[in-house]
């Protein structure tokens, strides 16, 4: 189907969907971008449509076969109009690529882990752009899941998505109370790891193989006295300047990378071969 006209109701039911409410009562969301959709695609993700618009390609030839991927996995194929497409991109740059499907969260009953699991615990995560930055240091450093406890973010916002670069779709991500959390962390032997400034050890100076999960909170007041409670392992990072605290996707980052460190030394993660970057393809960087 072509879609010309930015006030088609398709159109309008995509923009639709920037909203909370709208997106909790479809149980859709908006996956735009090629490396968004791309990762989407090659994690099992079916979408339900895809809409594109061959104008804003950036003529990589890449393009028409995550179209027709999308076609395969059982979306409805609608190719737009520049004016169309810009009427739902949500973008600054829209590459004329954009999906609708079904919400992927998950629960913590059909959560399967791997021993010596890492875990990412958010309380309470307020900004889109920070949980989609976790989730993408997240699947950088190999974690088993990231769980969403006490949300005040939707982790479907298209911020979310972008911020994620599509790890989103690569992570598992569970959204349960902080109570549910705690109890299947302590009944699967999990340690975790809270980072405070009034700790006495350095984040670098506590074993963090094993089961480990590590705890961060809002962004304005850190993480609450159940969370620090049930911390068997308190740290805290550094600070040499005149900030007391970092941005929780930083502090995160920092934390998943030091375990990801130890990991590595202790033979239970492997780093993968180095493979050269040669410039091209516009998608990857």
């Amino acid at each position: 189907m072509e879609i010309t006209s930015a006030s088609n109701p398709k159109i309008k039911s995509v923009v639709k969907l920037r909203s909370c409410s709208e997106r909790e009562a479809t149980g859709e969301m908006i996956v735009e971008g090629f490396r968004e959709c791309r990762r989407a695609l090659d994690n099992g993700y079916r979408p339900h449509a895809i809409f594109h618009c061959p104008e804003l390609y950036l003529k990589n030839e890449n393009e028409p076969q995550l179209v027709d991927d999308a076609v395969k996995a059982g979306a409805s194929q609608f190719t737009c109009s520049r004016s169309a497409f810009l009427k739902m991109a949500y973008k600054d740059r829209p590459d004329g690529l954009l999906m609708v499907g079904p919400h992927v969260s998950r629960r913590l009953s059909g959560l399967k882990l791997p021993e010596n699991a890492l875990v990412i615990v958010t309380e309470s995560i307020e900004k889109p752009g920070n949980l989609g930055t976790i989730l993408r240091s997240a699947d950088a450093a190999n974690v088993a899941a990231v769980i969403v406890c006490d949300r005040t973010t939707d982790i479907h916002n298209p911020n979310v998505v972008r911020a994620s670069t599509g790890t989103l779709f690569s992570v598992p991500v569970v959204e349960a109370s902080s109570e549910e959390a705690i109890a299947f962390l302590s009944s699967h032997g999990f340690r975790i790891l809270a980072a405070t400034p009034h700790a006495e050890k350095l984040h670098f100076e506590v074993d963090l193989t094993g089961n480990v999960a590590i705890a961060v909170g809002a962004e304005q007041y850190g993480l609450t006295a159940k969370w620090m409670d049930s911390a068997s392992l308190r740290v805290r990072i550094p600070m040499l300047g005149l900030a007391d605290s970092l941005n929780v996707s930083a502090a995160a980052t920092i934390l998943v990378f030091e375990a990801q460190r130890q990991r590595i030394a202790a033979g239970i993660d492997k780093v993968p071969d180095f493979v050269p970057w040669h410039g091209e393809g516009k998608h990857d960087h």
